[in-house]
């Protein structure tokens, strides 16, 4: 099959995974079957026939409304969409054909749903987070094993599993004893050892960087435009998951390039 081929196909499967991702998101927190019954419009509960269900497409065609009534559908239905299927061509691109590819964008994927229900409600899934982590773990085991550009071996997995619940774990307990009140929730601890259980102790330490730095920057800037004071609660989840996401591409680059710089001073 042509390259060119490849990577369209590529781009759809993502698209129409991302399709789904939006039913868990919309569906989870409130604790709905995400198998049934179909997608209907949330306004006039007009189910949604396949031509209006077509990933990316059907949303501009319609211009984001509703065929029915005409209500808008929110931005995020085609955000979501877009960024699944960017993230299903970017692992293949940078991966190649091999099982690490679709582990990493499964990967992903669980990061996408954390990161706007996270962003919608402020609450991070324990179904998604905990089995993610025993996934992380076994994928370690029995497909990481041979080797990758990300991928750590089990003791490295273990690791970072027990460094990124650990470590957030007492973040969170030292800011309760310092302030009598709850500055981190304990579904980010879950999130960082997920993390941890995909990318290993590396990439646990790079996240929790990289999720500080890009969290500090934009609470910052909200709370500048907003005139809230400190207790304005921003989730983390969705700077945890950017972060992951950054190391799966660029990390041990990262890393190296600090390291060099580091030699040369």
């Amino acid at each position: 099959m042509p390259e060119t081929l490849i990577y369209i196909f590529t781009f759809a499967f993502g698209a129409a995974i991302g399709s789904f991702l939006n039913v868990c998101v919309y569906r989870l927190p409130l604790k709905k079957s995400i198998i049934s019954p179909p997608s209907a419009c949330p306004q006039c509960d007009r189910r949604l026939p396949f031509y209006d269900n077509i990933p990316i497409f059907s949303y501009i065609a319609l211009l984001g409304k509703c065929r029915g009534c005409g209500a808008p559908f929110s931005l995020r239905y085609l955000t979501v969409e877009v960024l699944t299927a960017l993230a299903a061509v970017g692992c293949y691109a940078y991966f190649g054909p091999v099982p690490e590819a679709l582990v990493y964008f499964l990967f992903i994927s669980a990061l996408m749903v954390i990161t706007f229900i996270d962003l919608d409600h402020q609450i991070i899934p324990d179904v998604i987070s905990l089995p993610g982590i025993v996934v992380g773990f076994l994928a370690s085991l029995l497909i990481f094993g041979s080797g990758g550009k990300v991928a750590p071996d089990v003791i490295t997995s273990a690791i970072g599993i027990l460094l990124g619940g650990g470590s957030l774990f007492l973040v969170a307990w030292g800011y309760y004893l310092l302030t009598g009140r709850e500055g981190m929730g304990g579904g980010d601890i879950k999130l960082l050892a997920m993390i941890g259980a995909f990318l290993g102790w590396r990439g646990v330490i790079i996240t929790i960087f990289a999720a500080s730095f890009i969290g500090a920057v934009v609470g910052t800037s909200v709370m500048v435009v907003k005139g809230r004071d400190s207790k304005y609660a921003i989730p983390f989840g969705p700077f945890l998951s950017l972060g992951a996401v950054i190391y799966l591409f660029v990390g041990e680059a990262l890393i190296t390039l600090y390291m060099t710089a580091l030699w040369q001073r």
